[in-house]
Formats: structure tokens, C-alpha cells, sequence
């Protein structure tokens, strides 16, 4: 089977909620193709067990270029302020030498950060429906229209690219709030790809399956989990995904290699949702 190896050397790329899980999955493996990374997370640590090291430090000690900011996704001026220290890193410097763009600035955003709710419609408070969405829609929400902002601004083009799920367009059971957030995740996607093409901005989507992390399940029973949700519908390829199975999805359409892709949303779900 043959390998892709990605260079982003020279570029700035933001991963919202990157300290655990996925985003921190997709933050390395950014790190380890030269990208300047930029962890925006609400805290630094990892709630990963075998993960102590925070993301900026592990990519650091990899001989990649990374900082932690601290980030609330659902304040749009934090996000706002994660733009604005993008465009401060070019500026200082740090990562101009091998830059393949003109003027700095991020140019790949990446919004990611989420949080998970596992209860019965009837029993939904309308607090914990209003944070979810607060972080999972109104977060990747203004990640796109912050980071489309500036990629407009500086007149370069960048990408986009929003976590959604497999509950993007297939509702589960005591999900109701996540679903409807991962839903909209996916026309978030779909309308910015429209508007922002004539600006060069491609903005796609990843939609990860039933993935073996922290993510709303504990530590120590993550892939207990998946084999769970296996038990209910089968998947084709037969194992847990990884957070290591939707990175390089991720880098794939940041990459020129999907220079012609936008608006998209890729299944990384081992084939569960093809039946």
C-alpha cells in the first residue's frame, strides 16, 4: 500500500479542542508535516491517560513549532484573538523563512473542539441543549466566520475544515442534542463553502464514526464502547477507529491534493454508516 507524506512547512494551522483526542491527533500529525500549530483548547492538558505531554510540548520536542492558546469556542472573540496571534507569528517571524504565502496569518483553521450529551430527549434540560450548541455549532460556526474573514482579508485563500460525525445524517438513540449540533455542522460546511469560494477558501468537513477516545466515554472505557455501539450495527472493517484514522483525512483536505474539493463531508467510519 503506498504512503502520502503532507508538507505544510511554512504554514499556520489552528486546531480548535486539539489538547485530547482527535484534535490532538490532527495537531501532531500537522506538526510532524512542518505546519506552525496553533492549540486552541480551554485548557492544555490532555484528558487522553497516555498522553501527559500537552500537544504544543509534544510537537516542540518533535522539532515542530507549536503554542497553546487558551480558547473558549463558544466567545467568538476568543476565537477572534487565536486569528489575530496567527497573524502575530508571521509577523514575529517565527515561521516566515519557508512561508509559502505572502503576509502571515492562518491558513488552515480547523474547528474542532466539542462536547458530547448522552440523555433522553424527554429528559434534556434546555441548559445542556443551549451549551452543546453553544460549543459544537455556534463554535464551528464562528471559527468559519472568523477565520473566512481573515483568509478574505489577506487575499491569499485558505481552508477550512469543521469536525461533524456520522450523526451529521444518521440520528441515534439519546442523542437528540449532539445530533442536531453534528447536523448543522454540516450545513455550516456546506453554505461557507459556497460563499467563500470566490475568495479561495475551500471549507470541508471530516464526519468520524464510532472512534476509540475520551470523548464521552472515560478513559478507561473507550474502545469497550465502541465494541458496544459495534454490537448494535456492525463495522465492515471490523476494528475501533482511532483518533491516528481521522488525521490524515484532515490533512488530505488541507492539502493542494484537495484543491478541488469543497463543501464536502468525509465519513472516516470504517463503512458503518454505507448500510
Amino acid at each position: 500500500m503506498g504512503r502520502t507524506k503532507f508538507d505544510f512547512e511554512g504554514e499556520t494551522v489552528i486546531v480548535t479542542g486539539g489538547s485530547s483526542g482527535i484534535g490532538r491527533a490532527i495537531a501532531l500529525e500537522f506538526g510532524r508535516a512542518g505546519a506552525t500549530v496553533l492549540n486552541a483548547d480551554i485548557r492544555a492538558t490532555s484528558k487522553d491517560v497516555d498522553a501527559q505531554t500537552p500537544t504544543h510540548e509534544a510537537i516542540e520536542a518533535d522539532g515542530g513549532t507549536a503554542e497553546f492558546v487558551e480558547t473558549d469556542v463558544s466567545d467568538p472573540d476568543a476565537l477572534a484573538a487565536v486569528v489575530e496571534r496567527a497573524e502575530e507569528i508571521g509577523v514575529d517571524g517565527q515561521n516566515s523563512t519557508a512561508r509559502r504565502t505572502s503576509s502571515p496569518g492562518v491558513d488552515v483553521m480547523v474547528n474542532n473542539a466539542g462536547v458530547f450529551v448522552r440523555e433522553e430527549m424527554l429528559d434534556v434540560s434546555i441548559d445542556d441543549f443551549e451549551f452543546i450548541h453553544d460549543i459544537n455549532s455556534k463554535g464551528v460556526f464562528c471559527g468559519c466566520q472568523v477565520a473566512g474573514q481573515a483568509m478574505k482579508d489577506r487575499g491569499e485563500g485558505g481552508v477550512i475544515i469543521n469536525t461533524a460525525s456520522i450523526s451529521s445524517t444518521h440520528a441515534q438513540k439519546n442523542q437528540v442534542p449532539y445530533d442536531s449540533t453534528k447536523g448543522a455542522i454540516r450545513m455550516i460546511t456546506r453554505g461557507a463553502a459556497l460563499e467563500f469560494a470566490e475568495h479561495d477558501v475551500r471549507v470541508n468537513a471530516v464526519a468520524p464514526g464510532h472512534i476509540a477516545t475520551e470523548f464521552g466515554a472515560g478513559a478507561e472505557k473507550k474502545e469497550q464502547a465502541v465494541v458496544a455501539d459495534d454490537l448494535v450495527k456492525p463495522i465492515p472493517l471490523d476494528r475501533p477507529g482511532y483518533p491516528e484514522d481521522v488525521a490524515p483525512a484532515v490533512l488530505f483536505l488541507a492539502s493542494d491534493q484537495a484543491g478541488y474539493v469543497t463543501g464536502e463531508t468525509m465519513y472516516v467510519d470504517g463503512g458503518w454508516q454505507v448500510f
